[in-house]
């Protein structure tokens, strides 16, 4: 399905967290498709399936999987969590990028001439001038 990074600071369990995001978020796993167990996924993967199962439980925190009892974990259908999780992540990558534009000097005059002209060429989002 998909590696982790045992060597990565950051937490196996939100390494999981993301991966099975980015499936979802790609369609990789469809809606109403069931996931992978928190055992098989743990033999699949080696490691402890406690550690699946706190991934899993976030997952269902944020709304990208639900449970059913003595069925399993399923993808959620509701594609608006699909929207608002890219928007989120898209802000966030924007974000670095006019801090690391400002470091560099670029003035932000220019950086919003550039959003201005890309708004432009695209169409004008929810604006209609």
């Amino acid at each position: 399905m998909f590696e982790l990074d045992m060597r990565s600071r950051k937490p196996i369990y939100e390494q999981l967290v993301d991966k099975m995001k980015e499936l979802i978020m790609n369609e990789m796993l469809k809606p109403d498709e069931q996931v992978p167990s928190v055992r098989t996924l743990a033999t699949e993967l080696t490691i402890n399936p406690n550690t699946i199962q706190k991934a899993y439980r976030e997952l269902e925190n944020q709304g990208f999987i639900y449970s059913v009892k003595g069925k399993g974990s399923f993808v959620n259908p509701n594609h608006k969590i699909k929207d608002l999780e890219k928007i989120k992540t898209v802000k966030q990558e924007l974000e670095k990028l006019i801090l690391e534009a400002l470091f560099l000097g670029i003035p932000p005059d220019e950086l919003i001439q550039l959003i201005q002209k890309l708004d432009g060429v695209k169409g004008g989002g929810e604006r209609n001038d």
